[in-house]
């Protein structure tokens, strides 16, 4: 069993719907950064207090597939900047050292690897690079649903210069028997890939808690020791999670409260998992258990 956890933070979109600020589709969590960003503040605050110690930039939804061409064009980068500078408030006000992460999303739809253009990317995912970089201490590319949005990741970061802060991997899976991209891609291809890219973790987030054991159980095949793995989940109902990603607000399942995730917690340990956090309706009351949990695992 691992020994040391790194504990991430949770879903910051469905915090700020908790704790009451602007939440709607389809701008998601990006329209606090405009209506109030001292709730960004206040939600990251929340992760931390709950014992989170990496905390990711509410930047997920700073595309224009959220946003709008428009806002984007003229405001994203200044919003890639505030939020960085958002999370690093937080994260400088908290007691003990957090580490920020810079979120760097699906480009053109959570879940819809269908919908990606390489010849689009650069103009998108520059942007975001360049606000965030200032503020984070290491890059996560998150809810990627196919190895070409990885590689679209790493190649904007060396384009950018980028290279020397370190970079997470975090694939989505699709629901199925085997560990599957939701491209169809095999998650052993999928691990290689970001090894190949140079990442220094692998993860596995925003899918269902049933799909990720299968699949940290490949990467620690190929991987061994060498690179660490992780996984955070989201609480989304399984039916509509594909079909019906940023077309409405979903609803959670109710059979993965804070101690059933725990449990969760637990056997991706033993098969492997060190960074460990939660995704999409993963609350701070989640997040505490897996605090918890890893703490005590840590003392012994």
């Amino acid at each position: 069993m691992v020994q040391r956890v790194t504990v991430l933070d949770g879903g910051m979109g469905r915090e700020l719907l908790r704790i009451g600020a602007p939440f709607q589709q389809p701008e998601w969590s990006a329209i606090a950064l405009w209506e109030g960003p001292d709730w960004v503040v206040q939600a990251h605050s929340n992760f931390i207090e709950a014992g989170a110690e990496v905390i990711t930039t509410n930047s997920y939804a700073l595309v224009p597939f959220h946003i709008g061409e428009e806002r984007f064009t003229g405001e994203g980068r200044s919003l890639a900047d505030l939020c960085g500078r958002l999370a690093r408030q937080a994260a400088d006000a908290a007691p003990g050292p957090i580490r920020v992460a810079g979120s760097l999303p699906p480009l053109f739809g959570s879940y819809r690897p269908d919908l990606f253009d390489a010849s689009e990317a650069a103009r998108i995912i520059d942007p975001l690079i360049g606000g965030l970089a200032p503020h984070i201490d290491l890059w996560l590319g998150e809810t990627l649903s196919s190895t070409a949005e990885a590689i679209t990741v790493r190649q904007a970061l060396d384009r950018a210069d980028e290279s020397a802060k370190p970079l997470w991997i975090a694939y989505s899976l699709a629901e199925s028997d085997v560990p599957i991209l939701r491209s169809g891609e095999a998650v052993g291809d999928a691990v290689a890939t970001a090894r190949d890219l140079g990442a220094a973790a692998v993860l596995f987030n925003c899918c269902q808690v049933e799909t990720i054991g299968p699949a940290i159980d490949v990467a620690r095949e190929i991987l061994g020791d060498s690179i660490e793995i992780g996984a955070y989940a989201n609480r989304f109902v399984a039916s509509h999670e594909a079909t019906s990603a940023n077309a409405y607000i979903t609803g959670y399942r109710d059979d993965v409260s804070p101690d059933v995730y725990a449990e969760y917690i637990s056997a991706w340990m033993t098969r492997g998992a060190s960074i460990l956090g939660g995704c999409c309706g993963m609350t701070p009351d989640h997040i505490a258990e897996i605090a918890r949990f890893g703490s005590s695992c840590s003392n012994g």
